[in-house]
This record gives C-alpha cells, sequence and structure tokens, in this order.
C-alpha cells in the first residue's frame, strides 16, 4: 500500500475535520482531489490509502474514483482536453469536436501524444449545454462554442505556452 506523506495526512484531516466524526468517508472527493494534485493521477494504491485513512472499504473509495470523470486512472499528459460529447453537446457538433481534437493531435479519445503534453477524453455533461460544443482544459478552465477554428487556436496556444 501507498504510504501517504505526513503533509497529506494532515491535508487530509483538515477534509475530515468539516465533517461529523462518525461521517469522515464524506471527505473522500477532497482526498481524491489532494492526491491526484500531488501526484497527477489517482493509482490504485493511493485509493486504498485514501481508504484505510477514511476507514473505508476500498472499493467504495474506487467507485468514487471511477464515476467521476474529474479523476485521473493513469498519467494524463500536461493538458488533460475533456470535450463534452453527451447528448445535447453531440447534437450541436461535440463529437465532431473531439474527433477534431483528437486528429489534430494524432491521438484516440483518452489518449496522451507521444511527447505527454495532452491528453483527450469525451466527457460527461460538463453543464454548459447552450454553449456548445464545450470542453474543459485541466478539469479548470471551461471553454465555449469550441469550433473546429477555435479548437485549432487553443491547441496551438497551448503547444506555443509550453514550447515557452
Amino acid at each position: 500500500m501507498m504510504e501517504l506523506s505526513a503533509s497529506t495526512k494532515a491535508r487530509f484531516d483538515r477534509e475530515v475535520a468539516k465533517y461529523p466524526a462518525d461521517q469522515k468517508q464524506s471527505a473522500v472527493m477532497a482526498c481524491l482531489a489532494i492526491v491526484q494534485h500531488e501526484h497527477g493521477h489517482v493509482s490504485p494504491e493511493a485509493e486504498d490509502a485514501i481508504a484505510a485513512h477514511l476507514g473505508m472499504p476500498a472499493i467504495a473509495v474506487h467507485e468514487v474514483t471511477t464515476f467521476y470523470n474529474m479523476y485521473n486512472q493513469q498519467k494524463v499528459g500536461t493538458f488533460k482536453l475533456n470535450v463534452c460529447t453527451n447528448l445535447p453537446c453531440a447534437l450541436r457538433d461535440g463529437d465532431k469536436a473531439l474527433d477534431h481534437v483528437c486528429k489534430k493531435l494524432g491521438v484516440e479519445p483518452y489518449g496522451t501524444t507521444a511527447d505527454g503534453r495532452f491528453t483527450v477524453q469525451p466527457s460527461e455533461c460538463l453543464g454548459a449545454c447552450a454553449d456548445a460544443p464545450v470542453m474543459l482544459v485541466n478539469d479548470r478552465q471551461m471553454l465555449s462554442f469550441m469550433s473546429h477554428e477555435r479548437l485549432d487556436e487553443l491547441l496551438a496556444l497551448l503547444k506555443a505556452h509550453q514550447d515557452a
């Protein structure tokens, strides 16, 4: 099992303190986010360590990890690009936006470029259906109305940023 550092355990404990003592498993999402921030992804060993710290079954932590798109279960590129392909976005070219990004970067959905810069993933609803197609960059920045031209501009900008 993965050994959590003292600072990681302290961060976990600050999250656990927000809940009643008998409900410390409620901090599971925050603990997953902490591990991902520190390691870039949530490994099975990290899930086991979180489960042990929170006193819950490891499968329960795994269920949360696999349910939400924001938790990376493997290493991802410097730029994680989630393109919404849920039905409302698909009807407004979300699936075409995903295909365009994948072709431009030479990867399949869920793939990472050989240089490790980009990981491209389809996404469930991002809550901006009227702005389709939409995408989320690094689980932080939502971008709307992503035409092929805007996608090309974004990729060029991200590539330039990485090269700087």
